[in-house]
């Protein structure tokens, strides 16, 4: 049984940049061990699989190589993409996806994608486990805070953001986390917040743009800033850029924007 899938690179306008996920299109329900082995062999930091529901909703589950999540910004914008640039869906309509995390909503403005998603609400934290502090070990935060998945650690500025070289052996060992986050204050002005993510407990050593950590990200920085729309860029090598809108600082709902793609396209055989 042969399912189409596609490569696409997302949160940038330009192959090769931004955060490459896999999407694959199934016809029919396949069991998670299968995508298991399908995400290990596409070896990306996602794949994500959409199977159609109804017109204009789908299912959609999320793997990386090691691992199923229950939410992925950038798979989910790559997924979207896809639907609309192959024709699958109307292009000025709505996708809704029932996913771990429920309903996710997708609308294209142009050639970006407005994702709406759940805050991850974020929290300071007296002071960090100890796998945290020797992951960070020779570096001064600002501040040490944690959200539901991940912990969110402010550097002071955003060169000590894009040198960080955080010891992921121990950040390994975290028990109670996906992952850290970290991030600063921009120095360009059309940005407001620098980031990197890494998460080598589930088989990610360092995301190149993550959508999910920008659900913690969006809430934290406009309680510092007091903005409820600001611009994110993830500094990885590839590097990405995340618009983000809040209603409201303490919301519970958010919006990112990005740009997508398409770089591969292919039929798995297995």
């Amino acid at each position: 049984m042969s399912s189409l899938f596609y490569q696409v690179d997302a949160f940038t306008h330009s192959p090769f940049a931004g955060n490459p996920a896999a999407v694959v299109l199934l016809s029919t329900s396949r069991e998670a061990g299968w995508m298991q082995h399908v995400a290990r062999e596409m070896n990306l930091s996602e794949t994500a699989f959409l199977r159609a529901q109804e017109e204009g909703r789908f299912q959609l589950w999320w793997f990386t190589p090691t691992h199923e999540v229950d939410l992925c910004g950038h798979a989910t914008l790559a997924s979207a993409h896809v639907l609309r640039t192959e024709g699958l869906t109307p292009p000025d309509a709505p996708i809704h996806f029932d996913t771990a995390s429920g309903r996710l909503t997708a609308r294209h403005d142009g050639e970006w994608t407005q994702l709406d998603f759940p805050v991850d609400p974020v929290a300071v934290v007296g002071s960090p486990p100890t796998a945290l502090s020797n992951t960070l070990s020779g570096t001064s935060p600002e501040e040490v805070a944690r959200s539901g998945r991940d912990y969110l650690v402010r550097l002071p500025d955003a060169e000590a953001v894009r040198t960080l070289r955080p010891n992921l052996s121990a950040l390994e060992t975290l028990s109670d986390a996906r992952g850290l986050i970290v991030t600063a204050a921009a120095e360009a002005q059309d940005v407001d917040f620098v980031s990197r993510f890494f998460a080598p407990q589930v088989g990610v050593p360092e995301d190149p743009v993550t959508g999910s950590a920008h659900c913690a990200l969006g809430p934290y920085w406009a309680a510092r800033t007091g903005r409820t729309t600001l611009t994110g860029r993830q500094v990885s090598t590839r590097g990405g850029t995340v618009r983000i809108a809040l209603d409201a600082p303490d919301a519970d709902r958010i919006t990112l924007g990005g740009q997508a793609t398409t770089v591969l396209r292919g039929r798995l055989d297995a």
